[in-house]
């Protein structure tokens, strides 16, 4: 059944530590990168003083255990046992003596009894979770200490109820074998573990089949708890029926390994737990470990396969609570311990590998209780907002240029890889032990042998003991450096201990010529340098060599444009740049691709990529100190003078391509010739159109485009024009004729006046600014509405590489068309990414849209697209005013982008071009936020000759190229301020007239 308990428990980790709730900034400081400090193990095991029907047994001292009553301060405060059994006593009569069974009827609780008997119930929960909450908010609970407390909530709430039925409602004098019955936690709730709005999964034991006497009790119970609000998942199931599900399903399997008595007949459950041992653990240990770890590479690839999410699943997600749980699942199965510190005992960890596990339980179980209480729901996703909300709770404030929830997150992620280390550290030892590799899904073992000094266990490099790292710390880059040449893996006990000798890469191993010298032959490499780097990440040993790089390793760019961590985004980076130079993106960045392999300075361009953000999270501008710590580190790794140089200069300008070829206009002769005195060179050129197209490629899925590649594809051929002879009118007229061309190549159906007539109609500006098939595309669109007299055309086309949808539009031209449009395209639902606009020597606009939902979703369902046009249309024809249309649609706005604040700038500039006045604005997204704008345009009587659409996740750049009526620049100084402020009102507004800086959300997804 749907909620049986064969689904994956709700909770498989304990909690220890203490909750950082109110802890100052030095507790909580980067330095101590592991968590919370442990709270420490509970004092000695005592029997819990209850006298009810199945309350709790003893239990142990250390995590991972159930808990015990004595364990939580002032018990009686959460739920006084005594007190509810007197309140139902004097509700519902006292419990009927075993000897008076069979004289009472059966069943007979009248439904007012009933109500009352659940209203007493729901006060006592209502209470125990009032205090619970309480507790953890002021007192400053452990999350281990609430999921403890949790658990003896529904612990004693569940012994009462089934004392209720088991005494009053269905006394059963002298109970035959068969009517015997036993309740057993599983799952998380069995480890003793219960999150505040977590499921409770319940295991009704029986000897055989169930009796009608036993199916009363079961529904009576179950009813009871879902009418208190719990979600419970419960089976029926006869000892034997356990048994035999668990050989055939290992989610069963993993639930009974945490079973826990709660009531009833303990023969019947030792039973249970005897036939287990016996039947299962002892005899399939090597499925079950396959099992596991199969079903967690399963999770990873559906949910992303990347502990690096910005909006991280804490529980499911790769390096979550679940992977946590996989590790105890799979050491309890084969050892049978019952904590990390017995692991210890069993050499499996070391004391520091113990408390790395304690410390990402303390912090992971922490942060589950602080998500649970402040949604007031099982919410596992970290999202934008709740990061926001849960940094200050967990002690974390803004310091040295980072942000609050920059410095949490960056926690959070290294705690992430902590159980990524220890989940290797726990396959490593099993397959040591096991000698079986296929259990582990690792390379085989094969025969031994050496390799230039390195032992060879399979496909695997390794050494024979930790101390050959010790004697000679540069062999911890020699394993890498030949692992990578030789295309061989290393082996989890050398990456052990690689990670336990860390501290031997010191100033003296960083300052040594042949690490160097392996370290830099690693990066520049042929043989997939992006591996080789995330190896070197994952072991720490990057961090350690370049201790600079150390400081961005789980840093955390808070914004929704960026979808990894720093260092993500670099090893990515460095990914993006091999792939260009093998080929694999001639399709994608052709002109990079062409241009990579006529580099002089190819050593300098993989190095600039490695430390191109390597100052981010400091109170700097990043390309500014960024090219200042290169300037210190490229000689000591051998780096000649003009290297050292070159990557400098590409550190401190690697956004400037970025910035032209996105906010301004291509075909101003000043913008090239203005860019091209920064570039000075052709090879600089080059290795900045390398550096930026693997940046940007890196940034995230979606993120690259065609429409980017277009914008940085002109930009080079104009800037290499202007460095080699000139940006000058023949080479632009070149290009334009290629252009014509090759539309007219496509155009083979059309007659040859049909084709001059619209090759006559684009100015230069549009046949440089698409490709053949755009051209072609329009050709025939305008063919078709001229022929049927249309006056306005729009024509919609889904681009699946960009994922996104293209909205063209096609009418007379008049001012305020543009503005117009967009304010159709927001009433319609559609956010847009980018906007290209032009006006044909025959007085029609030709106006393209890139659009996405108000998410940032896809928008290319049918009634949505149907209805573009429509609105567009009635728009135009002023049936739709789009502000009243869109002030109608507020309360619609997604919360998640509430916790963002973009800072608004409105700059304008009469110097960039010799025609136009420029605007740009900078500020944070919403829908109809570009209408808004131009809006502000249109009323000063400004003509938009050009437009710059650019969206930054949260963060929109939108540049505008103006002209007065009469196509001058906008040159009085009080109409120049009026823009500002008018502008500048607009980016602050938020809908309900409150200011951006209080309340964010987002309209354009991030493109």
């Amino acid at each position: 059944m749907a909620n049986s308990p064969e689904s994956p428990a709700p909770e498989r980790v304990a909690q220890t530590g203490r909750s950082q709730t109110g802890r100052s900034e030095t507790e909580v400081a980067e330095s101590d990168l592991r968590g919370a400090d442990p709270a420490g193990p509970a004092g000695p095991a005592e029997p819990a003083a209850d006298s009810s029907p199945g309350a709790p047994g003893t239990a142990g001292r250390h995590l991972l255990e159930p808990p015990t009553a004595h364990a939580i301060p002032d018990r009686t405060a959460v739920l006084d046992r005594t007190r509810l059994e007197a309140e139902l006593t004097q509700i519902a009569g006292p419990p009927i003596p075993p000897e008076e069974a069979r004289n009472t009827p059966q069943g007979t609780a009248d439904p007012k009894t009933r109500t009352q008997v659940l209203r007493t119930l729901k006060t006592h929960l209502r209470t125990g979770r009032t205090e619970i909450h309480r507790r953890f908010y002021e007192d400053n609970a452990t999350g281990r200490a609430v999921m403890q407390a949790t658990c003896y909530l529904a612990d004693e709430l569940i012994g009462a109820i089934l004392g209720h039925v088991t005494q009053r409602l269905h006394p059963l004098a002298n109970p035959s074998a068969g009517e015997k019955i036993c309740l057993a936690a599983v799952g998380g709730y069995g480890r003793g573990e219960l999150a505040p709005q977590s499921d409770i999964d319940l295991l009704f034991l029986l000897p055989w089949k169930m009796t009608p006497h036993t199916e009363q009790v079961v529904e009576e119970v179950l009813y009871f708890l879902w009418d208190l609000g719990f979600k419970v998942g419960h089976a029926t199931r006869s000892v034997d029926d356990c048994l035999r599900m668990a050989k055939g399903d290992v989610t069963v399997r993993t639930n009974l390994l945490e079973s826990r008595l709660l009531w009833g007949d303990r023969a019947l459950f030792d039973e249970l737990t005897q036939r287990y041992a016996e039947e299962l653990q002892a005899k399939t240990a090597a499925e079950f470990i396959e099992a596991k770890l199969a079903e967690r590479d399963e999770r990873h690839k559906r949910l992303g396969d990347s502990r690096y999410h910005l909006e991280p699943n804490i529980k499911e997600g790769k390096g979550g609570l679940r992977d946590l749980s996989t590790v105890f699942w799979i050491t309890k199965y084969v050892y049978q311990v019952a904590n990390a510190a017995q692991l210890v005992d069993r050499n499996v960890f070391t004391r520091e590998e113990a408390k790395r596990f304690d410390k990402a339980q303390a912090f992971l179980w922490t942060l589950r209780c602080h998500l649970h209480f402040q949604t007031g729901r099982p919410e596992e996703r970290l999202t934008f907002d709740l990061q926001k909300d849960i940094a200050p709770l967990m002690g974390y404030h803004d310091h040295a240029g980072q942000a609050a929830v920059e410095r949490f997150m960056k926690h959070y992620y290294l705690v992430a890889k902590d159980v990524g280390d220890l989940t290797r550290i726990v396959c490593a030892q099993l397959e040591a032990e096991h000698k079986r590799t296929r259990l582990l899904r690792l390379p085989g073992l094969g025969r031994n042998k050496t390799l230039e000094g390195f032992k060879v266990e399979g496909e695997r490099l390794s050494v024979a003991e930790p101390g050959s790292f010790q004697r000679k710390p540069v062999r911890i880059l020699k394993i890498f450096e030949v692992a990578q040449r030789r295309g061989l893996d290393i082996h989890p006990r050398a990456l052990r201990w690689i990670t336990q000798n860390l501290k031997f890469i010191d100033r003296k191993l960083r300052e040594d010529a042949e690490a160097n010298r392996l370290f830099l032959q690693m990066l520049t490499s042929q043989h997939d340098p992006e591996t080789t780097l995330r190896r070197l990440n994952e072991a720490g040993v990057l961090g350690r060599f370049l201790p600079d790089f150390g400081r961005i390793v789980a840093q955390m760019q808070y914004n929704m444009y960026h979808h990894y961590t720093v260092d993500e985004h670099t090893i990515f980076a460095i990914g993006e740049l091999a792939k260009i130079e093998r080929g694999a993106l001639v399709e994608t960045a052709p002109i990079a691709s062409e241009v990579v392999h006529k580099l002089l300075s190819r050593r300098a361009l993989y190095v600039a990529v490695l430390l191109h953000d390597i100052a981010k999270g400091r109170p700097e501008d990043h390309s500014e100190k960024g090219a200042e710590i290169a300037r210190k580190l490229c000689p000591r790794l051998g780096l000649s003078d003009e290297e050292s140089e070159t990557v400098q200069w590409l550190i401190l300008h690697h956004l400037d391509m970025t910035k032209v070829a996105f906010r301004r206009d291509l075909e101003e002769p000043r913008t090239i010739r203005d860019f091209a005195a920064t570039v000075q060179s052709v090879e600089r050129l080059r290795l900045l159109l390398c550096l930026t197209v693997a940046d940007i490629r890196s940034v995230g899925p979606g993120v690259w485009n065609s429409w980017k590649a277009a914008l940085l594809r002109d930009l080079y051929w104009n800037t290499k024009d202007e460095l080699t002879g000139g940006f000058n009118a023949e080479a632009r007229d070149r290009r334009v004729a290629k252009a014509k061309d090759e539309l007219a190549q496509r155009l083979t159906d059309w007659t040859e006046a049909e084709v001059e007539t619209h090759l006559d109609r684009g100015y230069p500006s549009y046949w440089l600014s698409c490709d053949a098939a755009t051209h072609e595309r329009h050709a025939r669109m305008i063919r078709t509405a001229e022929r049927e007299a249309r006056a306005l055309t729009v024509d919609t086309r889904i681009d699946d590489y960009r994922g996104v949808t293209e909205i063209t539009v096609y009418t007379a031209d008049h001012p305020g068309l543009f503005s117009r449009i967009s304010g159709a395209l927001a009433v319609a639902g559609a956010s847009i990414t980018a906007a290209r606009i032009f006006t044909l020597k025959n007085g029609m606009a030709l106006d393209t849209f890139w659009v996405r939902d108000a998410q940032g979703g896809r928008f290319d369902r049918s009634d949505k697209l149907a209805r573009v046009a429509s609105v567009i249309e009635r728009t135009l024809a002023g049936r739709i005013r789009p502000m009243q249309e869109l002030e109608k649609q507020r309360s619609g706005l997604p919360s998640r982008y509430d916790s963002f604040r973009v800072a608004p700038r409105v700059l304008i500039d009469n110097t960039i071009s010799a025609k136009h006045t420029v605007i740009e604005v900078n500020g944070r997204d919403r829908p109809g936020l570009l209408y808004e704008l131009t809006q502000v345009l249109t009323k000063a009587d400004l003509m938009i000759h050009a437009a710059k659409i650019s969206t930054y996740g949260e963060r929109v750049v939108d540049v505008f190229y103006v002209q007065t009526a009469l196509r001058d620049k906008v040159d009085s100084e009080q109409k120049l301020r009026r823009l500002r402020q008018k502008l500048g009102e607009v980016l602050e507004s938020q809908p309900g007239g409150g200011k951006a800086g209080q309340k964010a959300s987002a309209g354009r997804g991030a493109s």
